[in-house]
């Protein structure tokens, strides 16, 4: 069980390095300050542009694929491989740190993003074809809409229904499909609580289907 504590916490880590914040040194901003105030992609392509939020992807993708990619299958020093513990739970532990990481990182105050591009870069190595349904209805409600917080929200809400019926068969995939679902919507209570007040920001450019 040693495994997986560690690499847990390795992978709680890497999630707290936040790719705005990191970005934001380069310029000398900090995002917290501007605009919705979170340290997301979106709030970093609103108010730094689409090379700074493509930055922050590449970094808030990119720990994702190296928690859930690397480190579970790694041999650390002094821990190496224990054969009691499962693989399938060590990824989705690791996958649920990293995307908690990014959430509550405590390397800037608890004070992170809403998690998901960090999910994207987990279920990416997780099971690929599970960001079909994620992105498919995501795009849908975004271009019906223009609420990227509620496309992010129903599109996660596809993946315990993906794990159940079409991807691999699990109890451990299940089981993090639903954690990260429920997760996801409750980063995004503020977003539904501007959605129910009627002054939410929509994304004007991804909503081809609102009134003329």
């Amino acid at each position: 069980m040693l495994e997986l504590g560690i690499k847990t916490l390795i992978a709680y880590l890497l999630g707290a390095v936040l790719g705005s914040l990191v970005m934001g040194r380069f310029r000398g901003v900090d995002i917290r300050e501007q605009g919705s105030g979170n340290a997301g992609g979106t709030n970093a392509l609103r108010t730094q542009g689409w090379k700074f939020a493509l930055g922050v992807v590449v970094i808030d993708v990119g720990k994702a694929l190296l928690a859930v990619g690397w480190l579970p299958g790694v041999a650390l020093p002094l821990v190496g491989i224990d054969p009691a513990v499962d693989r399938t739970w060590l990824t989705v532990a690791c996958a649920a740190a990293v995307v908690a990481g990014h959430v509550y990182p405590v390397w800037y105050e608890f004070r992170g993003g809403k998690g998901a591009a960090t999910l994207i870069g987990a279920v990416a190595v997780i099971s690929p074809l599970a960001l079909v349904p994620v992105i498919g209805v995501w795009l849908a409600t975004v271009m019906l809409t223009g609420f990227v917080g509620l496309g992010t929200i129903l599109g996660t809400a596809t993946l315990p229904v993906y794990f159940a019926l079409a991807g691999p068969r699990s109890a451990p995939l299940v089981v993090f499909g639903l954690a990260m679902a429920a997760f996801v919507a409750y980063t995004h209570r503020a977003n539904i609580e501007r959605m129910r007040a009627g002054n939410e920001n929509r994304a004007r450019r991804l909503w081809l289907l609102r009134p003329r």
